[in-house]
């Protein structure tokens, strides 16, 4: 049997920087990086156009049936190439089918997909499940100093993409996004910033033994 991998999953707020902080922190423990870029390997492994994937990235299915099985997860089974072929829960199963296959290849850092949900019950996984967040104030600070969006529209943006998250989260796995039982480790990235968050995640990796 291999070498144990370690997969490193980043639940973020958005605005928080987790983006950021996962993807410099991987650079550092020189191991790879994904995020929107499993959407492009969905698409090479599924034969989907990728803007399908984008279509429903970090979005809900269904909202009726959102609405009546919101205390249920969908089965993850197997990807469909019948009439299902581009619903938003096939596609979720694709990009379910990348993530584990991810893990099972290669040691990595993994932002948002609910990849802390598709491998916690990965056999011989090392796995870190951390959540980012920061303050309502940083946060509208760090998206118009990205240009992310125009200035009058920032608060409902944020708002908007943390219900979209939230809710895709709590309909493909019938838990809360935000709740700290679903991760090892919380940070605020507002005290923390991007250097310590990341400084925070490494030291916790040595405690535990991971690295």
């Amino acid at each position: 049997m291999g070498k144990k991998k370690l997969v490193i999953t980043i639940g973020r707020q958005y605005g928080s920087g987790g983006t950021e902080i996962g993807r410099k922190l991987a650079k550092e423990l020189d191991i790879e990086f994904y995020d929107k870029n499993i959407l492009r390997m969905n698409s090479s492994e599924s034969g989907i156009k990728e803007s399908y994937f984008h279509l429903v990235d970090e979005k809900a299915g269904d909202k009726l049936l959102y609405r009546i099985i919101s205390n249920l997860a969908p089965e993850i089974r197997k990807p469909s190439f019948g009439p299902d072929l581009i619903s938003a829960d096939n596609l979720f199963r694709f990009q379910s089918e990348v993530i584990r296959k991810l893990a099972e290849a290669e040691s990595c850092v993994i932002a948002g997909r609910c990849a802390d949900y598709i491998l916690e019950d990965i056999p011989d996984l090392k796995l870190l499940r951390v959540y980012i967040y920061a303050d309502f104030g940083t946060r509208v600070s760090r998206v118009l100093d990205r240009g992310l969006c125009p200035p009058q529209a920032v608060e409902q943006t944020i708002r908007r993409i943390d219900k979209e998250r939230r809710d895709y989260y709590r309909y493909y796995t019938g838990r809360s996004w935000s709740d700290p039982v679903n991760y090892d480790l919380l940070i605020n990235a507002s005290t923390a910033g991007i250097r310590g968050s990341i400084d925070l995640i490494k030291e916790y990796l040595r405690v535990l033994g991971l690295r």
